[in-house]
This record gives structure tokens, C-alpha cells and sequence, in this order.
């Protein structure tokens, strides 16, 4: 009994593969360069590596099938694209809006909010959650970036004379301080032990995702959360969850206790002659929880429905800019006249302000701007996306079919030597708007690009330049660690495997 069945499966398995890429959807696909598959497996067995070799498989085969070639699994096919003009007839098009399938893997801790979902729900979220990131919020929050920056500033000092620091640890825990103030209204100060058990998980969890992207026969739920592996990411979940729902209560508790009065203020309601204090309670500024807050009043979203966008915050709003401050400091240690020229910019706004700074201010550094995009193009944020196609489409003159998932290797794009000169090498001069002039949009996009790019990139930019005034005009930074030396993983944002390290000298 048991052989037939195992016989009736393997036959299946057969057609579903004589089917897939002997039709006419598998013929198309053929025709696309590539690695040699082998017969069910397709490519799976070149692929079954440790994260660090995935990486360098990739970028190998990036260069090697330029500008386009596909991969196959089992039953499916994936078209991996590098060229700015495939970029954007991907990305950059409306209709083009459906993630593939690989970032379900993300489900089970971002459910479907903003960042997974698709068509109707994720365009009356987009649209409820826009206004958190409008010019009047971002003013709000930059006084938080300061306040931050400063308590950063305060931290390393402490420590007294140069010190060498794990950039990813400080910049991770410095940036969940910063996403937590700004957009959930919670102070994590004194909660040290709160806090890194948090992070801890972060980085646990996400390994627990790569592990099953790489071996796609977890990717049945009922499979995975029955394995060592499964059961681990279900415990990790739980510290994750718990974190973001602690963070709605104590925001919950605080409108409870004003009688929801302050969140008025977002429905347009705000009485102007109350003062600053209700029931004894004074006001705190408005957040981006408080947006979610609001309208659930309205039955625009449910309870589960603000866990999954705080969830979501959460991760993006800290790991993302913590990485980009560690490379963006990285390379200015190992560039000491690019980091020269940035600090003379930024004492020029801070000694004219007593060594503060003020919103208007970050709008003056150009220069230190100009750092931060070349170190976005070396190291993108996030170095991959992925989309299903809800219709055919053309690329570098193959076609593919609808319901074809697209991989987008911004890494390999921002590294391409047809649209940067010397692409290996940091130079901020390529950001002036002379240099700028004329580039492929599409060529630059560590913010993705179209109507998915990222909700906060404009809040993220002026975190990134108040952080790095503060730590350039109270440091100079000396290379420990040497950005030659890392090894990279394929993950959820670009991460290497093991510390970076810098050296900061008090001035």
C-alpha cells in the first residue's frame, strides 16, 4: 500500500514536471539564459548552501548571464533581472504592485500588513498610513532624532577616550530607541533587558527565514512548524508579538486615561483652547501609532490589523537604518578626507548653533547627504526584491509570462560599471546634481521605486543625517574592521556574518 502510493506521487511529481517545462509556459522560460537544471530538481541542489555561498552564487551568476537568466525549483521558475530599464518595466509600473511568494515567509510575524499584502487592503493601508510621513509629523520626529543623538553622544563619551564599538550593536539598539519614540510614543530608556530580548529575536527569527527560503519544501506551514527549526521561529514569534503588543497597550493606556481626548486632534477635532494637560496627564506628540489608534475608532482597522503594521514598523523603521549607519560609517573611516570634508560641513551648522541642531538644519548638509546615497548605492538596504507578475511582460527582450516571479538584484545595479564608472570605489561626487544629471532613475533605487517604494524614506534620510552630525562633530571615526574583509548572507537587509567594528576618537 505504502509503495503505491509513493509509486502514484512520484508519477505526479513526473507529470507536474513534463508539464511545467515541456508546455508552452516552460518552453518560454527555456528560452531565457541560465544555469543547466537538472531533471524534478531543477536547481534547486546548486542552491543548497550556506547563506554566505548563496550570495556569491548570485552575484556570479548576475554577471555571468548579464542582464538577465532564470533558475528553476521543483514546479516553479524564477527570472532574475539586473538592468535599470527591466527595473522599470518591473517595479515602476502600477500594475506590477504583487510580491512573490517568497516574502510569505514573513507572514507569520507581519501577517499582511503593509508590507505583504496586496491589491484592495494594501492600497487603503498605504493610503491611511501616508500622512504618518507628512512634512509636520517628520518635523515632530526629527526633535527625537536630536534628543536621540545627543543621549548617543552622551553614551560613548561615558565610556572615556577612544573606544571601539560592534556598529550593529550600538546602531540597532540606538535606532529601536529612536522607531519606538518616533512612531509608537514609547520611551525604551529604562528598559534595557526588554529591549534586547527584542533584538535578540530579530536576529534569530530572520535566520530562521533564510533557513526555509533556502529549502522550499518548508514552505508548507503545516511542514515547517513541525521541524527544530519551525518550533524555534514559533518561540521567537512569541517574544516579537509580545514586544509589539506591549507597546499598543501602553499607548492604548495613555488615550484611555485622557479620555481619547489628544487623538482628536487626527480626526481633525482638536479643541484649541484645552491646555496641555488632561486629567492631570500632559500631551505627548502624536505618533504613527496613534494614526492606527484613530482609526480604529473609525473601524478603518482591527486589532490584529495594528499589530501587523506595528510589527511592521517596528523591523523596517530600526534594522534598515541601522545598517545603513554602519556602513555609511564604515566607509567614511576607511575614506579620512571624504570624512573630513563631511565634519567641516556639519561644525559649520553646529557651531553656529552651540553644538545643537534643528530640523531646518538637516536640510543644509549636502555634502553628508551625498555620503549617505553613495553608501546606499554600494550598500543597498535591501539588495533584493521580488514580484509576481499579473501579466506578461517583456524584458531584455525575452518575454514573461503572467503569474513568472521577477527578482530584482538592486546589489548587482548599483554596481553596474555601464552606469558607474569605477562602481567598487566610494565617491560622493557621483550625488552632485551635475553627476546626477541624466542618470537612469532606474539605475539608483535604494529605496525601491513605483508605487511600493519605501513609505519612509524621507524619515529615514533625516534620521540618518542627524545621527551622523552628532557622531561627526564629537568623533572621528578610525577603521578596525575593513569592509574588504566581509562576508555577506542573502537575508531580509544586507548583513554580513560577523561584527563591524570602528573606532570612535573623541575630539
Amino acid at each position: 500500500m505504502i509503495t503505491t502510493i509513493l509509486l502514484v506521487v512520484l508519477l505526479a511529481i513526473c507529470l507536474q514536471y513534463y508539464l511545467l517545462h515541456f508546455g508552452k509556459y516552460g518552453r518560454i522560460i527555456n528560452s531565457i539564459p541560465g544555469p543547466p537544471a537538472v531533471p524534478i530538481f531543477g536547481n534547486l541542489l546548486h542552491f543548497h548552501v550556506s547563506p554566505p555561498e548563496m550570495w556569491e552564487r548570485l552575484r556570479k551568476l548576475n554577471k555571468q548571464y548579464y542582464p538577465i537568466f532564470k533558475l528553476w525549483t521543483v514546479w516553479e521558475a524564477y527570472v532574475n533581472i539586473r538592468h535599470p530599464d527591466d527595473i522599470e518595466r518591473v517595479i515602476g509600473k502600477p500594475k506590477f504592485t504583487q510580491k512573490s511568494n517568497m516574502y510569505d515567509l514573513t507572514v507569520p510575524w507581519f501577517n499582511t500588513g503593509i508590507f505583504t499584502s496586496t491589491g484592495r487592503k494594501w492600497k487603503t493601508r498605504r493610503k491611511l498610513l501616508t500622512p504618518a510621513f507628512h512634512f509636520n509629523m517628520l518635523r515632530e520626529f526629527s526633535e527625537v532624532f536630536i534628543q536621540e543623538g545627543e543621549r548617543l553622544i552622551k553614551k560613548l563619551k561615558s565610556e572615556g577616550g577612544p573606544v571601539v564599538k560592534d556598529l550593529k550593536i550600538l546602531m540597532s539598539e540606538y535606532t529601536l530607541n529612536i522607531i519606538c519614540e518616533t512612531a509608537m510614543g514609547t520611551s525604551l530608556a529604562d528598559k534595557g533587558k526588554f529591549q534586547f530580548k527584542y533584538l535578540k529575536a530579530v536576529h534569530d527569527v530572520v535566520e530562521t527565514m533564510v533557513y526555509r527560503l533556502l529549502r522550499p519544501w518548508l514552505y508548507i506551514d503545516f511542514v515547517f512548524f513541525l521541524t527544530p527549526v519551525g518550533m524555534l521561529q514559533s518561540r521567537l514569534l512569541k517574544i516579537l508579538h509580545g514586544f509589539t503588543k506591549q507597546i499598543i497597550k501602553e499607548r492604548k493606556e495613555y488615550h484611555d486615561k485622557t479620555n481619547h481626548r489628544y487623538l482628536a486632534d487626527l480626526d481633525g477635532n482638536a479643541n484649541k483652547e484645552t491646555d496641555d494637560v488632561t486629567c492631570g496627564i500632559r500631551r505627548k506628540r502624536l505618533v504613527f501609532l496613534d494614526l492606527l489608534l484613530s482609526a480604529h475608532r473609525h473601524n478603518l482597522i482591527d486589532d490584529e490589523g495594528i499589530r501587523e503594521e506595528v510589527d511592521t514598523f517596528l523591523f523596517g523603521g530600526h534594522d534598515t537604518t541601522a545598517v545603513a549607519l554602519c556602513y555609511t560609517i564604515m566607509l567614511l573611516a576607511e575614506h579620512p578626507q571624504i570624512q573630513d570634508r563631511a565634519r567641516t560641513e556639519v561644525k559649520k551648522i553646529m557651531e553656529a548653533s552651540n553644538g545643537k541642531l534643528a530640523m531646518s538644519d538637516l536640510q543644509k548638509l549636502p555634502y553628508l547627504e551625498m555620503c549617505i546615497k553613495e553608501s546606499l548605492r554600494l550598500y543597498p538596504v535591501a539588495p533584493f526584491l521580488s514580484r509576481s507578475l499579473e501579466e506578461a511582460v517583456t524584458l531584455s527582450n525575452y518575454l514573461i509570462p503572467a503569474h513568472t516571479i521577477v527578482n530584482v538584484h538592486l546589489y548587482d545595479t548599483h554596481r553596474d560599471p555601464k552606469f558607474w564608472p569605477n562602481p567598487d570605489v566610494f565617491d560622493p561626487e557621483r550625488f552632485t546634481p551635475e553627476n546626477s544629471h541624466g542618470r537612469h532613475p532606474y539605475s539608483y533605487i535604494p529605496f525601491s521605486a513605483g508605487p511600493r517604494n519605501c513609505i519612509g524614506q524621507k524619515f529615514a534620510m533625516l534620521e540618518l543625517k542627524a545621527t551622523l552630525a552628532y557622531l561627526l562633530f564629537n568623533f572621528a571615526f578610525e577603521p578596525v574592521d575593513y569592509l574588504k574583509d566581509v562576508t555577506f548572507v542573502l537575508d531580509l537587509v544586507i548583513q554580513s556574518t560577523h561584527a563591524l567594528r570602528t573606532k570612535f576618537v573623541p575630539l
